[in-house]
């Protein structure tokens, strides 16, 4: 008698991105241990107690792997079906956290579980990946039209809103991350250009003052028309580009640059930023007349802007190019440095195993990528081929904005290192990207809408 062997969980599934996965959980966990176990420590208390990070993080990955396990189980159908449904879930547990939320580190963005904190913004990247795709996959979609642009940036950029105004400035810059799927299915390069000089603007603001600026941009104007005059008068329209990219540069730099420093960012926010280029903030109301007291307070906080960088920086380089070796690390095994356990995680990669072992890293990442890219691109059905990319968005953003915080290219702004940062939401929220990607790609006969 012969028996019909039933398709294993197993089949269609990438083992690439498994072992990459599981690679990456390994880093963290052993980088997690380093900057925590003391000699002193009862390993076995600790592991079992959850009294550490490290034991706290076996645990969220053993919650995981169930949870991957069950993904994979799930009718692919299943994510379609639900895309729009778990997104306004994900508004609703943000909206929650207005009302229920726990504040951590002067953000209210937290919410309490008992045995963890739930972070809804975190987990809503998620749900706004799922919409984006379902959205960008109707069978009547033209994305070329403006008013399926909108609707796409309201999906990706509604839950952004609200980190904001909650006080995650860094999480809501993740969602700038759905450009990228946005971009692969049609939208004009344009809105990159624009965006591009956006950031670019902003750097220079940064450095120059506001009047100077405007006086560059002014001369720079008046040079362009002069070099370009016979082009002009026989294209008129070069002349409106001009004048237009001239009045968007002034109305940038002199409107929408302080408004953001004044009314959008928090005043230690602002400081971090303009302490990482080394000058004062130029938008700090100085109205307000401090007492000594409290001048001395602000004094002692401006000191300390830099200090988390500062202390990274000196641990990532004492490691050299082989590292000081396991758990001999003295900066982050003597504290020195703040959050080496989440967002600086990377200098314990740095200090243990030194150049080489931040370069095996880095290029997991790259492998984890190219393979999220190559998964996208065989990809039968737009769903597949959207989420993927909104997949590799966001770890590309993670990782990217993470290292520069950590090596002082960037200002801090609070982003996890993917699957090796300690935390249940940071580790819960990847797995079920990558998992549900796994599985879309284990199914990928299947056209999805």
């Amino acid at each position: 008698m012969s028996h019909t062997k039933s398709p294993g969980i197993a089949k269609g599934v990438d083992p690439l991105m498994i072992w990459l996965y599981v690679l990456l959980i390994m880093v963290g966990l052993v980088s997690i241990f380093s900057v925590e176990y003391r000699s002193d420590d009862n390993l076995i208390q600790t592991m079992l107690g959850f009294k550490k990070s490290y034991s706290k993080q076996l645990f969220f990955f053993g919650a995981c792997s169930i949870l991957a396990i069950f993904i994979l189980l799930t009718d692919s159908k299943f994510f379609t079906a639900t895309a729009n449904l778990s997104y306004m879930v994900g508004i609703v547990l943000i909206l929650a956290t207005f009302v229920l939320g726990k504040e951590i580190k002067g953000s209210k963005s937290w919410i309490p579980l008992g045995f963890m904190n739930l972070q809804p913004v975190e987990l809503c990247k998620i749900f706004a990946s799922l919409a984006l795709s379902k959205y960008l996959s109707m069978p009547d979609m033209d994305f070329r039209k403006s008013r399926s642009q909108l609707i796409a940036a309201a999906i990706s950029f509604t839950p952004a809103l609200f980190s904001i105004l909650q006080g995650e400035t860094g999480l809501a810059l993740v969602y700038f991350s759905f450009l990228i799927p946005m971009y692969r299915e049609g939208l004009p390069p344009v809105y990159l250009v624009v965006g591009i000089s956006m950031a670019v603007l902003l750097v220079v603001s940064l450095l120059v003052d506001t009047f100077p600026l405007i006086a560059g941009f002014t001369v720079l104007a008046v040079l362009t028309v002069y070099f370009l005059r016979r082009s002009i008068r026989r294209n008129n329209k070069l002349l409106l580009i001009i004048i237009c990219s001239w009045a968007f540069c002034i109305a940038f730099v002199w409107l929408v640059v302080p408004f953001v420093f004044k009314h959008v960012l928090k005043g230690y926010q602002a400081e971090r930023i303009f302490s990482m280029v080394g000058r004062d903030n130029p938008f700090a109301d100085k109205t307000v007349v401090l007492n000594p007291e409290e001048l001395k307070e602000r004094e002692k906080k401006k000191a300390q802007q830099g200090y988390n960088v500062l202390q990274s920086k000196i641990a990532i380089g004492s490691g050299g190019f082989w590292g000081k070796g396991y758990l001999k690390g003295t900066q982050t095994q003597g504290d020195f440095v703040p959050e080496q356990n989440t967002d600086f995680i990377f200098t314990s990669v740095g200090e243990n195993f030194g150049f080489w072992g931040t370069t095996a890293l880095m290029l997991l990442y790259l492998g984890l990528l190219l393979r999220i890219v190559f998964i996208a691109e065989r990809q039968r059905s737009t769903f597949g081929r959207v989420y993927a990319y909104c997949v590799a968005g966001i770890f590309f953003f993670h990782v990217a904005v993470n290292i520069c915080v950590t090596v002082g290219l960037a200002p801090v702004i609070g982003i996890t290192l993917p699957l090796i940062s300690y935390g249940g939401s940071s580790l819960l929220t990847f797995t079920i990207l990558l998992f549900i990607l796994i599985k879309l790609d284990a199914n990928r006969q299947m056209i999805l809408r």
